[in-house]
């Protein structure tokens, strides 16, 4: 752990002489040490570079934002489950709270995908160089180089995914940039392609990839095998590809690595103040060397973001006959009842919260009760709904839901039929969204069940628009969301500016 820490501090500090943005497209130009062409001698530096990515993944771009503070407003504020009626009184920014109200504009700060490619160009980097590495070092191994390039391949595959996902077309860069004359200005790709070679990479990586690197806390903040099949199953499950994505939950199922937190008293402590539990597959690790952005995000006087008022009578249920009786997903834990904040990365224990010098809880990219729920989402559209029950009876057991006693909430006493892929597939949305609350994957969730088979499930979207946005835009959000180019942002504006060959998501035109 101290050497990793060590490498860490050495790519904070090449980072840190980065924070001018470059005025080129996608700011390519590579600005910390990692691409010189003298660094790469030896497999302490191929070392350094791979940990550079990770750290590009925590530290703020230009913008002021880290990568998990995108994760969150892309995969959070366009669904249901922030708090538009009190925006007034938050932090938040007038380009934030415009997403929440869906009134979105090509200037639109969140849309800033500069940051992403910035460490895309960090993975590349570590694809084209490393591999020469052999050369001028005997001592770097066939095997190490493939380790370090399945992190390099599985990073650049999640950062694509998370674009593909939020604007649909995109630049595809898959060669680094290393000087000026390297720059060049990129159409944008089909999403087809893009997800088709995350697929290539990805089954790249997942031959490479380690099983274990021997620490808990390496095995839950650098990729492994796992994290590698964690994402084939999320890409392959946007794809429709079931039998694909069951295949990769398996392989998750099967290592016998992973499992439930248990749903005592310890629960939260163990999942979200300790982190790197039992549970996680892959966690981005924040400690007290690089704080997380979250206190200011979701505890200060001048928080940027509260949770949806009727958060628990509208997901997680009530029981009238015992208030003790409670999912213990719910209350003080995804948010705290008391005044909206948004506990789950703030919060220590029922009623304490975390301190600005401890902010450092990680950010979960993929855990255990995800890869369930996909297999279940698979499962439901694969003619095998018993297993998707079941599968949803694990989760919700462990979560103490609330079932037929006298719940207020839609979808609690949910007992569809194993062949109702509708009632499933609203079975399963609605358990996400009480598992994944404010963990960056609720828009996601929406737009995938919604948009499957030719936007069948449209309502899901539709129905979500109408809770999220203020009533008096409700209904121009619901006429805007029937055009399908609406449900991925604008390219901002810079980017336009800056490369005549990208072409405006039609929407927004």
């Amino acid at each position: 752990m101290r050497k990793f820490k060590i490498f860490k501090i050495f790519i904070l500090t090449l980072l840190a002489a980065s924070v001018c943005s470059c005025n080129k497209y996608l700011d390519l130009k590579p600005q910390d040490g990692i691409t010189q062409q003298d660094f790469w001698q030896t497999k302490e530096q191929v070392q350094s570079a791979v940990i550079g990515c990770y750290t590009g993944l925590l530290t703020a771009s230009s913008s002021g934002h880290t990568i998990p503070d995108f994760m969150f407003m892309w995969g959070e504020l366009r669904a249901d489950m922030i708090s538009a009626s009190s925006s007034s009184t938050l932090g938040s920014s007038n380009d934030e709270l415009n997403v929440i109200s869906d009134n979105i504009l090509s200037t639109n700060t969140v849309t800033d995908w500069a940051a992403f490619y910035r460490v895309i160009n960090y993975c590349n980097t570590v694809i084209d160089y490393a591999p020469n590495v052999l050369k001028t070092d005997k001592t770097f191994t066939q095997a190490q180089l493939n380790g370090y390039l399945s992190e390099a391949l599985t990073i650049r595959s999640l950062l694509y995914f998370y674009l593909v996902r939020s604007f649909g077309d995109v630049p595809l860069k898959l060669k680094s940039t290393t000087t000026d004359n390297d720059l060049v200005q990129l159409a944008t790709t089909p999403q087809k392609t893009v997800l088709n070679q995350i697929v290539t990479d990805l089954n790249t990586a997942e031959g490479y990839a380690v099983a274990s690197y021997g620490t808990n806390a390496y095995d839950k903040g650098r990729v492994t095998k796992y994290t590698v099949n964690a994402l084939q199953a999320d890409v392959y499950l946007w794809m429709d590809r079931y039998a694909d994505c069951i295949t990769a939950c398996d392989k998750v199922i099967n290592s016998g690595r992973f499992g439930l937190v248990a749903g005592d008293a310890g629960w939260f402590n163990t999942l979200y103040v300790n982190g790197n539990s039992s549970e996680s597959i892959f966690e981005l690790q924040f400690d007290t060397q690089l704080l997380n952005p979250f206190y200011n995000m979701f505890l200060t006087s001048t928080k940027r973001y509260l949770a949806e008022p009727n958060i628990i009578e509208d997901f997680y249920g009530l029981d009238s006959n015992d208030d003790n009786d409670k999912d213990i997903r719910g209350a003080d834990a995804a948010v705290h009842t008391a005044d909206l904040t948004i506990w789950k990365y703030v919060g220590l224990t029922a009623n304490t919260t975390r301190t600005v010098d401890i902010s450092y809880a990680h950010w979960i990219v993929y855990r255990y009760a995800d890869i369930l729920l996909m297999k279940a989402e698979a499962c439901a559209n694969s003619g095998r709904g018993q297993d998707a029950l079941d599968l949803i009876t694990t989760i919700r057991t462990r979560a103490n839901a609330l079932t037929s006693n006298g719940s207020t909430i839609q979808g609690t006493d949910q007992h569809p039929d194993p062949t109702d892929v509708n009632g499933l597939t609203d079975y399963i949305v609605a358990e996400r969204a009480r598992e994944f609350a404010f963990e960056g994957k609720r828009w996601y969730d929406v737009l995938r069940n919604a948009k499957r088979n030719n936007y069948a499930r449209i309502d899901i979207l539709i129905n979500t628009i109408a809770k999220s946005v203020p009533p008096d835009m409700q209904q121009s959000a619901i006429n805007k969301f029937m055009d399908h180019n609406s449900h991925y942002f604008p390219i901002f504006q810079h980017e336009l500016t800056t490369d005549p060959n990208l072409v405006q998501n039609p929407f927004y035109k």
